[in-house]
Parts: structure tokens; sequence; C-alpha cells
């Protein structure tokens, strides 16, 4: 089973509202940081931070964080993890950090994240946007920006597929019939 569940224009469109509602919830960007998690939220949040330095022209910190040896599942999946850049060039302390990952499942990628951030400093608040929540939390983390939810059920997969990397933009679900 293959089935699309967002398009090119509704991945764009979710990333504008999502850009609004992070501008408009923080009154602004003076405090304001975007951090990407390794590897979908990178290119997500590249695009967050276009959207929003082009609409309040500003410049807006970004950086990318990896979470691979943070995360309780890490010698599980491999002996030979393989571990990606983290490039924060500001300090996050007294910022307001968004951080954006693809999609938020079990929450454990998003706990991994904030322990990596707090070891690099301690911002005065962290968000986290979502392109999509399959829901099915197993930790109490919850999403302040979502661009859709769904629910997802455990043979299925959903597959983001960003431009940068893939070549076209689109979400898939997957799974077995």
């Amino acid at each position: 089973m293959k089935k699309r569940i967002m398009s090119a224009e509704d991945i764009d469109r979710s990333l504008q509202r999502i850009a609004l509602q992070i501008v408009e919830n923080n009154h602004g960007v003076a405090k304001l940081a975007i951090i990407g998690i390794h590897t979908g939220g990178v290119f997500l949040a590249d695009r967050i931070q276009k959207l929003i330095q082009d609409r309040e022209k500003s410049e807006l910190p970004t950086g990318t964080l990896d979470i691979t040896l943070y995360r309780d599942d890490w010698s599980l999946a491999t002996q030979n993890p393989v571990v990606k850049k983290t490039d924060i060039k500001f300090p996050v302390e007294d910022k307001v950090v968004v951080l954006v990952d693809d999609v938020i499942f079990t929450g454990r990628t998003i706990r991994a994240a904030m322990d990596a951030l707090m070891d690099i400093g301690r911002p005065r608040c962290i968000q986290l946007a979502v392109l999509v929540d399959r829901g099915e939390r197993e930790l109490p983390i919850q999403p302040d920006y979502v661009g859709m939810d769904i629910h997802v059920k455990a043979n299925e997969h959903i597959n983001v597929l960003l431009a940068e990397n893939s070549g076209i933009d689109e979400i898939v679900l997957t799974g077995r019939d």
C-alpha cells in the first residue's frame, strides 16, 4: 500500500502556516531561533527560517542538531551509529528555540533533542514544530506547531520526501494491507 497524504502544495501551505504561527505566538522574532533536527528537520527548519525572514525582514538564527548519541535506542539500531554535525553558531541562552522535525511519533527523538540542546546551553523556552504528528506518544511531549495530524496504524510508515534530498516534495503513507 502506498498513499500520498501531502503534496508539494500541501507541504508549502503547512510550512507557511507554521511560520506565521511561530511569529504570532512569540510576538515577533526578537528572541527567536530555529534549530532543525537531523535529518528531515534540517531542511524544514531552513524553509521555515526563510519564510519568517522574508515576512519579517529580519535575520533569524538557525542551526542543526544531531541527536544520534542522545537516543535511548541507538545501540539497538547499530553498533556503529552515523553521527551528523551539530551546527549552532549562536548562544541559545535567553532564546526561544523552535526545534523542527519532520514527523513526531513516540516523542523519543524530541526528548533526545532537548537533552542535546541543554548540553549546549539553557534556552528561555523550547517549542516544537513538526510537519506530521502521527500520534501514539510514549512520552508526554506534544508539538506546538503541526502541519498535519494523522492516525497511523502500527504497520504503516510515514515517508517525508523533500526536494533537498529526494528531488520531490510529498508525504507518503506506506504499509502492509
